[in-house]
């Protein structure tokens, strides 16, 4: 009986001993090696998933929790990128320098173009200009000055009367008394020039020449032979110390006197106490010509014509050069108000220092060569 008991408890599949919690007291060794129904293997095998699957769940919780702080992280990078493309070039260049930009940038597959959300463009330091180049700056303007009755007036300190003298003080001139080696208006003096014309012998207007020279100058020797020191009294042209400063900020000053050096030096010397003027020159520089004496070449300070201007009371001082002349009105005690310096010539000058070239502005102005033609004297031969 006991052999058919187990003949159907195997059948039934219940003999196996992997299935009980314990072997009963009747279960036999052999009985625990009986083959284990398909049923009882399914449900062995969900039971190790399940059991595999509880321990997997905690790995992918982190999975998933990376994942998504990379997200956060990777927005946060598009939100500084956008800040950066919309900071100064200055920001720009300083995160580049701590290290920000280049990290910050998506590597990309070789060929793929980078987002343009997330490239850096090179803004120019300047804006492009549309206008032409500019041309290049014009030299200094190169201003001759004459000296006597154009930028001030003398006069022998013995034969000017006090009355004219306080007369002009009062009115604001400014003068100073200086001392000189006699004078050097004795020989341009109307008297002298038609004395010594009038005399066709050469005895008497040598002897003449000598003797109106010592009667109304003085001489320049005395009885002993020695040179004569004579007193002149000096008076200023209203703006002259204005004029030399504001005119040299913008040209160079010439001094071109048809005095000699003897009387003119040690006036320049005083009303030029910043030598303003570049070079100084004197009567020796002249040249004379067929209409006049003492015409004033430019040709000797410049062989260029375009930036040079001569201002003189003698037009005659510019023959040579009649495109470049500026004639003013002669200055004199006898007229204290007068304002040609700074309000006639001044202007002039700093237009004529923006003109690449100054004789068609001076012949519009002046029309010199027509004026020449209404003396008798031939047009010369200078274009512009």
């Amino acid at each position: 009986m006991k052999k058919q008991f187990r003949r159907r408890f195997h059948r039934s599949g219940m003999g196996s001993c992997s299935t009980q919690g314990k072997m009963d007291q009747s279960t036999t060794l052999y009985d625990c090696f009986l083959p284990v129904p398909s049923s009882r293997l399914v449900s062995a095998s969900a039971s190790r998933t399940m059991s595999a699957a509880t321990e997997l769940a905690p790995v992918e919780q982190r999975s998933q929790a990376a994942a998504a702080v990379e997200g956060w992280l990777a927005l946060l990078v598009r939100i500084l990128l956008r800040i950066i493309r919309g900071m100064p070039s200055s920001w720009a260049q300083l995160l580049s320098f701590v290290g920000l930009r280049h990290p910050l940038l998506p590597v990309t597959a070789q060929g793929q173009q980078p987002s343009p959300e997330l490239a850096f463009v090179q803004l120019p330091s300047e804006a492009p200009s549309d206008e032409s180049p500019s041309p290049p700056p014009l030299r200094r303007l190169t201003v001759v000055l004459d000296l006597d009755e154009t930028l001030v007036c003398a006069y022998d300190s013995s034969s000017l009367s006090a009355t004219l003298r306080a007369q002009a003080i009062e009115a604001g001139l400014h003068c100073f008394d200086m001392e000189c080696i006699s004078s050097e208006k004795a020989s341009k003096m109307p008297l002298c020039q038609w004395c010594a014309f009038a005399l066709s012998t050469a005895v008497f207007n040598i002897l003449l020449r000598k003797l109106l020279t010592q009667i109304m100058f003085g001489g320049s020797q005395d009885a002993e032979g020695r040179q004569r020191v004579n007193r002149v009294t000096v008076f200023e042209r209203p703006g002259l110390h204005e004029f030399l400063e504001q005119t040299n900020e913008f040209a160079d000053l010439v001094l071109f006197t048809a005095g000699l050096e003897a009387y003119a030096k040690p006036l320049v010397d005083r009303i030029d106490a910043h030598n303003r003027f570049t070079h100084r020159l004197y009567r020796p520089s002249t040249v004379t010509t067929e209409y006049g004496e003492h015409v004033k070449d430019l040709s000797c300070l410049s062989k260029d014509f375009q930036r040079i201007v001569l201002v003189d009371n003698n037009p005659y001082s510019f023959l040579l050069q009649p495109l470049n002349g500026i004639p003013c009105i002669t200055f004199s005690v006898g007229q204290p108000v007068d304002d040609q310096l700074m309000g006639t010539i001044f202007p002039l000058l700093k237009h004529l220092s923006l003109q690449k070239d100054v004789r068609p502005a001076l012949y519009e102005t002046f029309h010199m060569p027509e004026w020449f033609q209404g003396q008798g004297i031939p047009q010369i031969e200078q274009t512009v």
